[in-house]
């Protein structure tokens, strides 16, 4: 087990060297961070795969019943097929020049939005708030949504 989660915290930094963050060293980044933003570990699928399973994708966070069982179990994949489709460079504008910024081809819809814990404070961007929070465990039902400066202007 330690090996396995040497290489793991080894994958997780290199990524962070390679593009400023540290996305899931189990799936395939694009190195744009609106893109990858749901990989960024820790990944927006953690919380579900553990409740479900009992460990994340890359079984970097495990539940205490898979801890003392150490029996690994495969995990399915719940990042959409869209989003790994993008990892892999599909609706993309690949830049010629190094150094320049990739560019979609067509936009990214998300139905995204910022939570916050009113326990401890912890802010998330997602499509639903996590089921516990990381920080302070928290219920689900702790978390609101933080509306962006413009829609509350306009109320």
């Amino acid at each position: 087990m330690p090996d396995f989660l040497d290489d793991l915290l080894e994958g997780l930094s290199k990524t962070e060297e390679r593009y400023g963050y540290p996305s899931c060293p189990c799936r395939m980044a694009t190195g744009i961070f609106n893109v990858d933003r749901d990989i960024i570990c820790p990944c927006d699928y953690r919380d579900t795969d553990v409740q479900e399973h009992g460990a994340c994708y890359c079984s970097l966070y495990v539940d205490d019943a898979t801890f003392e069982s150490k029996e690994m179990k495969s995990i399915p994949e719940r990042r959409p097929m869209e989003r790994q489709v993008r990892a892999f460079g599909l609706g993309f504008e690949v830049p010629e020049e190094k150094g320049e910024q990739a560019t979609f081809v067509s936009g990214l819809e998300t139905r995204r939005r910022l939570f916050f814990c009113k326990v401890c404070g912890y802010v998330t961007f997602r499509d639903e708030p996590p089921y516990v929070c990381p920080i302070c465990r928290a219920k689900q039902e702790m978390f609101s949504p933080i509306a962006p400066y413009t829609e509350m202007r306009e109320t």
